[in-house]
């Protein structure tokens, strides 16, 4: 509790610094108010987290332990990330953290990397990620990855039975990302909600693998989330990406307002199967008809065709949700708003 932990840095590639490293197994940690910052690999195929903690036993894990009130920034991570569970870890609260000013991903909760030794507990599980700060997380410039623009500030690589709610996430690459980046496996079971999702460079929220080599995403609800005009870098993610293997997936309860890019939805793949949408606000401020989309791999252009095309959203509309001071980001709705009678208040 209260730790100041920084300045740790390394040229070598086969060393990587940690601020603070949790490791094995166990019950009842807890990292309460601590500052990581200034954690760095220097070189172009090296690792480096602020807060790491790996369950590499089996079957015992790391397990009760609360992350909470820390603040983790200004890293050079290489290919790692920020704020890390890997491996056999369960019953977890990371909350009220801050992280940001890094250059890899923000807050990852990660299975099937053969952290711990016994496939079948190799994943991060039953946890909440709640009410953190994430923002201005961008994997640009880092050297592992050179100009691509691919830092999630909240990601899910392969956890299960995980809540991510009431976090606020914005100036990042992705907003939050949950999939698994290993072919045949799944992030399953995730509840995204109620969070703020604004002004993220490539997409707001994004579900599936990033390619055909991945896995994907299962049996996740998406609901009560503003996604507020990200794809601010024209990439054309839109607010809501789904990437390779997004199935059996539930969109509900959402405002989305789209950017410059004017696309909101962006379904990339036919694979996406048995996904549903309903009681979603979407927002184009040059209008319903000018707002952009992608359904199974199809462009769409305009909300009625979208509508007509994708079979789905019973219960939408097209409309400014009224937001009480976009300037400021406050996101709740005047009392006024027209948003209220489809998500509720």
């Amino acid at each position: 509790k209260g730790l100041t932990v920084g300045h740790l840095k390394t040229n070598k590639e086969d060393l990587t610094p940690v601020g603070i490293f949790i490791k094995g197994s166990g019950k009842g940690v807890k990292l309460l108010n601590n500052r990581v910052y200034d954690i760095q690999t220097k070189h172009e195929n090296g690792n480096a987290h602020g807060i790491a903690v790996y369950g590499t036993k089996a079957p015992a894990a790391i397990e009760d332990i609360e992350i909470k009130g820390n603040t983790v920034e200004k890293l050079k991570l290489g290919f790692s990330e920020a704020l890390v569970l890997n491996g056999n870890v369960k019953k977890f609260r990371v909350t009220h953290n801050t992280v940001r000013h890094t250059d890899n991903i923000g807050i990852d909760l990660i299975g099937f990397e053969n952290v711990a030794p016994s496939k079948k507990y190799d994943q991060v599980r039953n946890g909440v990620v709640s009410r953190n700060k994430v923002y201005e997380i961008t994997s640009a410039g880092n050297p592992a990855y050179g100009s691509d623009i691919s830092a999630g500030g909240i990601y899910v690589d392969g956890g299960k039975d995980i809540v991510i709610d009431h976090n606020i996430s914005h100036h990042n690459d992705l907003g939050i990302e949950v999939t698994s980046e290993h072919k045949g496996k799944m992030a399953d079971r995730i509840r995204i909600e109620h969070n703020q999702v604004y002004l993220n460079r490539y997409t707001g929220i994004s579900i599936g693998g990033y390619d055909k080599k991945r896995g994907g995403t299962t049996n996740t609800t998406i609901s009560h989330n503003t996604l507020y005009k990200n794809d601010t870098a024209g990439l054309e993610g839109g607010q809501l990406l789904m990437q390779y293997q997004a199935v059996n997936n539930r969109i509900t309860n959402n405002i989305m307002t789209a950017s410059a890019s004017h696309y909101l939805v962006v379904n990339l793949y036919q694979v996406n199967q048995k996904n549903t949408f309903q009681k979603n606000v979407y927002d184009d401020r040059k209008g319903a008809k000018a707002s952009q989309w992608v359904w199974h791999g199809k462009w769409l252009e305009g909300y009625k065709t979208y509508l007509s095309k994708s079979g789905q959203d019973k219960g939408s509309a097209h409309l400014n949700p009224q937001f009480v001071n976009e300037k400021k980001y406050d996101f709740r709705l005047k009392k006024s708003s027209p948003a209220k009678k489809i998500i509720g208040s």
